[in-house]
């Protein structure tokens, strides 16, 4: 179920604003075979055309206490019993 939202997305779709739709709260899991991770995590849905599912801003990494290295392409985390690396 969205909850309602009225403020626009800047910087997706170039030269435009979006609106919203709504937001959800959804659990987000990355895991491994030994090891996984979970937090509930806020998504604004939106209607338009990008390449992208979903895009995970700087709160969302820092909820998960997530470490992105760019070069390489991948994201690291502490699990529960040990680092996780996708």
């Amino acid at each position: 179920m969205l909850a309602s939202m009225k403020s626009p997305f800047y910087g997706i779709i170039p030269g435009n604003t979006a609106l919203p739709l709504g937001q959800v709260v959804l659990p987000v899991t990355f895991k491994t075979c030994a090891t996984y991770r979970t937090e509930y995590t806020m998504f604004e849905v939106a209607d338009f055309e990008t390449s992208y599912h979903a895009i995970l801003v700087h709160h969302v990494l820092a909820k998960f206490i997530a470490i992105p290295h760019y070069v390489y392409l991948v994201l690291k985390m502490p699990g529960p019993n040990s680092l996780l690396s996708l």
